[in-house]
């Protein structure tokens, strides 16, 4: 404590103890939680009620939110408490989250801001993967991509919704964000830059600019070049915060992508749907008539009843030459009166009609 006088030592001495008294009772309180959270895991086990329950943990964030009326930071409040929660979560029954892999990439990122980091996260190779180990009870709950803001929607998750029986049960929207990392955080180190094709195209003008005449290269994912920059101090790799974070990396440039605003909407994949929050969306999926004005009389009854209609994308059925399914997605939650009301209405024009479950709305960050 060089530089202080005797006085200010003693007063930051008695704030330290109060520090640690402070995280003492902390600590206890937050174990009194946890017995708590273990005895609200064996009612819903006798129930079968899975754990999850984001219309529940909505409300914890909110209360506490309203509760400290902006004293403590709030962003900090949320990623505390989202912590406590999940930790809770996961002792009542240990959750198994698989997602479109491998380790440290956006949907990885995605599944830990979603679930906080309590769960066994398991990489799958494939979207399919992920559909079908949900279906079949292997894992709890999955992550996938449905739509991104600059590269649109992703088929084979469209795909994967109509083919398998499982029920959306969460989004979430995370912003893409590329970062240079290597070893040392040094510029002038930076012999070669590995990442996704992907990600070196949506950084392309930066590279240009800032390393013109350093080397690119393509792998097979940012994971995979974080991988290689963590063993090559002359390797620097375009990838996620969370990779620079796993691989012990340091950051050389933060989001050097070209155009800001990239952002990726992501389902969270499980076998029951959360009741209503007050702010939800239900997405159905939906074949027509080969009719005159039958995408109109879809969208009319919609209408009447004031439902807004928030998304709606057609895909080719697979094997059924000019025949399409539409992903659509509504605001407000099956149990309102005015949505069932509608979804009903438009299932005499339908000749394929699939619920595929109503979930409380993410919150997009990417929009001002």
């Amino acid at each position: 404590m060089q530089g202080l006088s005797e006085k200010q030592i003693k007063r930051l001495t008695d704030l330290r103890r109060r520090i640690d008294k402070i995280d003492r009772e902390l600590v206890g309180l937050l174990q009194e939680r946890l017995k708590v959270a273990e005895e609200i895991g064996k009612t819903k086990a006798e129930s079968l009620a899975q754990p999850l329950d984001p219309v529940r943990e909505r409300q914890v964030i909110n209360h506490i939110l309203e509760f400290n009326k902006g004293r403590f930071p709030e962003d900090g409040l949320r990623v505390i408490f989202g912590e406590i929660i999940s930790a809770c979560r996961n002792a009542q029954r240990p959750a198994k989250v698989g997602y479109l892999g491998p380790e440290t990439t956006f949907t990885h990122m995605a599944a830990t801001e979603f679930f906080g980091q309590a769960p066994e996260f398991i990489p799958k190779g494939n979207i399919t993967e992920v559909f079908e180990e949900v279906e079949r009870k292997r894992i709890d709950f999955g992550v996938v991509p449905i739509e991104n803001s600059v590269e649109g929607t992703v088929a084979l998750t469209l795909d994967g919704l109509c083919d398998y029986e499982i029920k959306i049960c969460g989004e979430i929207f995370l912003p893409i964000s590329h970062d240079l990392i290597n070893k040392s955080g040094r510029i002038d180190t930076i012999r070669r830059i590995l990442s996704h094709p992907h990600a070196l195209a949506q950084c392309r003008i930066w590279l240009q600019k800032n390393l013109p005449a350093v080397p690119t290269e393509e792998v097979v994912s940012t994971a995979q070049a974080a991988r290689w920059a963590a063993v090559d101090p002359s390797v620097a790799a375009i990838a996620s915060p969370l990779a620079a974070r796993t691989y012990n990396l340091y950051t050389v440039a933060k989001s050097i992508e070209d155009f800001a605003g990239n952002t990726t909407r992501f389902l969270i994949l499980g076998h029951q749907s959360p009741g209503p929050s007050g702010y939800d969306k239900t997405s159905i999926l939906l074949s027509l008539e080969d009719k005159p004005g039958s995408l109109f009389r879809l969208l009319e009854p919609l209408a009447k009843r004031g439902i807004n209609l928030t998304k709606i994308q057609s895909r080719p059925v697979k094997n059924e030459p000019w025949r399409y399914l539409f992903y659509v997605d509504i605001a407000g939650h099956i149990e309102d009166e005015l949505v069932k009301e509608g979804i009903e209405s438009i299932r005499e024009g339908c000749t394929f009609l699939k619920w595929l479950g109503s979930y409380p709305m993410g919150k997009n960050k990417g929009k001002a």
